[in-house]
């Protein structure tokens, strides 16, 4: 046992801060993933749901419900059906940007894909207080999920790219906020319980950090295979 965790140490030593970071949190968004799926489909626990709700029914307004469907179209379908079009088509302009367009076509469509794939799988209708008409399954939230996906990727490009430490943080925490208000307001509406926004969270943080990973190793790929003596492909992930 002594010696195991003698190599286990020495692993963690060789890898970087930021390795260890993100895998920390792949697992730690497995693991809210599956609590969440265990508190919904096998304990039938719906506490936190029912918290939620009534917490958002103490600020209901006519204002407040304008504001919380505003937020709510920034990961609508009508939105990402045009929103990563528009990043890729200006991305494709600079170079050093191309890499970074083909992750936002690639994140935004696959993440689709697998989170109807996911309702499809677990089935969970909607709640019956919902706010506003909207068809197809409840869990995990397509709007937290795809969102967190197109987002977080916006956030680790703007982290990456964007040099002045003042802008970066400042678009960093405008977009995280965004991105909070989008699940809450999905929350607010009834068109989703609070367990399906924080498994669309987990879920689409999880598929994020897969999909940065799988396009890294095609990316070096495709330039020692593809095209040699070109730059280190290092520079555009």
């Amino acid at each position: 046992m002594k010696g195991l965790t003698k190599r286990l140490l020495a692993l963690l030593a060789l890898l970087s801060a930021e390795a260890v970071l993100v895998a920390l949190a792949f697992f730690a968004c497995l693991f809210v993933f599956s609590y969440m799926t265990r508190e919904v489909f096998i304990q039938q626990d719906s506490a936190l749901d029912n918290a939620l709700f009534l917490y958002a029914a103490t600020h209901r307004s006519d204002g407040m419900t304008r504001l919380m469907r505003f937020f709510s179209f920034f990961a609508s379908a009508d939105y990402l059906l045009v929103a990563p079009a528009l990043i890729v088509l200006v991305m494709s302009w600079f170079q050093y940007l191309r890499w970074y367009a083909l992750k936002v076509l690639v994140i935004a469509f696959t993440s689709t894909m697998f989170n109807q794939l996911l309702k499809r799988v677990f089935e969970r209708p909607r709640p019956v207080t919902a706010m506003l008409e909207q068809s197809g399954l409840s869990f995990p939230s397509g709007h937290a999920m795809i969102g967190s996906s197109f987002y977080g990727l916006l956030i680790y490009i703007v982290w990456r790219e964007v040099k002045d430490p003042l802008w970066r943080k400042s678009c960093v925490l405008l977009l995280l906020i965004l991105l909070l208000l989008i699940g809450y307001s999905r929350i607010y509406l009834n068109v989703h319980y609070a367990t399906d926004v924080l498994a669309g969270y987990a879920m689409g943080i999880l598929w994020l950090l897969l999909a940065i990973y799988l396009m890294k190793k095609l990316e070096r790929w495709y330039f020692k295979v593809g095209s040699p003596g070109v730059e280190n492909p290092d520079r555009y992930s």
